[in-house]
């Protein structure tokens, strides 16, 4: 009794798997959305060039080049509507900003037996 139900699980995920396998190779396309974000900051680690709000904790860069976001203190990054009561802080604002034009997600590198399709979208006819 056990046997038939076994091979037919057995089937049902084989089959589930090659469903998955298209034969053109994968392809990853990224979306971007900015958001603007606000708050009060201290001026602790200079001059901001992004970031945004996650779990209210502010992650920003210094520069395009840095690559990863910085987890900012919440001592220094406050996320209030007023003002906090201490003198050092000013309001800051701003947009998260695109990567650079050509920046490739790590990891998502095109097979290594299949060249890199061109897209030619974005060519004028």
């Amino acid at each position: 009794m056990k046997r038939p139900v076994i091979l037919t699980c057995l089937a049902a995920s084989v089959l589930s798997l090659s469903a998955c396998y298209d034969g053109y190779g994968s392809h990853v396309s990224v979306g971007w959305s900015t958001y603007p974000y606000y708050g009060w900051y201290d001026d602790f680690y200079g001059p901001i060039y992004d970031g945004y709000w996650a779990d209210n904790i502010f992650y920003y860069r210094l520069s395009p080049q840095d690559r990863a976001f910085r987890r900012g203190d919440p001592q220094h990054f406050r996320r209030e509507e007023m003002r906090p009561a201490e003198p050092r802080f000013k309001r800051f604002e701003g947009t998260l900003r695109p990567p650079e034009q050509g920046t490739r997600m790590p990891r998502f590198e095109a097979p290594r037996n299949q060249p890199r399709q061109q897209d030619d979208r974005r060519k004028p006819r």
